[in-house]
């Protein structure tokens, strides 16, 4: 990294179905090998599954501030993907331990996650966590991941409930911060 700036910030383009900027970086993070038509199929798939899933997971009156924020295209919002906007905010943590070097001795300080930091960390979890699941197909997977989220189950929640447990059992160390 270097020293004299920082690295500049990359525009993406929505994805093409939907228009949603934090879908599309979604299908970057799933991307293996450079091979994104196969990570549309998966997300798109798995959207498909949790439309049929997921009724009454998501209600209107929930995502009308939600679902715009993220979009380009405002009104072309389904049902799945409100549901992929609430399991990304769920899994979003709101505070992280970062080590700090004071004296000879490391301490794990709890800082607040900026909120593009906690956006990747819940893409991070959330693919994570559906690549260790055991359904047959990646697809299922990923629905099943994000419907748990979405109903505050599943491993990527428990990691942001780990990640907050570990900054509330570190508070003491919180004037370490920086």
């Amino acid at each position: 990294m270097s020293r004299r700036h920082a690295a500049e910030k990359r525009q993406i383009l929505p994805d093409s179905r939907f228009g949603d900027l934090t879908l599309s970086k979604f299908m970057n993070n799933l991307m293996l090998d450079g091979k994104k038509s196969i990570a549309e199929k998966i997300v798109y798939g798995a959207i498909a599954i949790m439309e049929e899933k997921g009724k009454g997971i998501v209600t209107d009156d929930e995502t009308e501030g939600e679902a715009s924020s993220g979009t380009a295209t405002g009104g072309n919002t389904s049902q799945g993907l409100r549901i992929f906007h609430k399991a990304l905010k769920k899994v979003r943590p709101q505070v992280e331990v970062r080590s700090r070097r004071v004296g000879g001795a490391t301490y794990q300080v709890p800082v607040e996650v900026r909120s593009e930091r906690a956006q990747a960390l819940a893409i991070r979890w959330l693919i994570g966590a559906a690549r260790k699941r055991s359904e047959n197909t990646m697809i299922e997977r990923l629905a099943g991941e994000l419907l748990d989220a979405a109903n505050d189950r599943g491993s990527a929640v428990k990691k942001r409930d780990d990640t907050h447990k570990m900054a509330e059992a570190n508070k003491a160390f919180a004037h370490y911060r920086w």
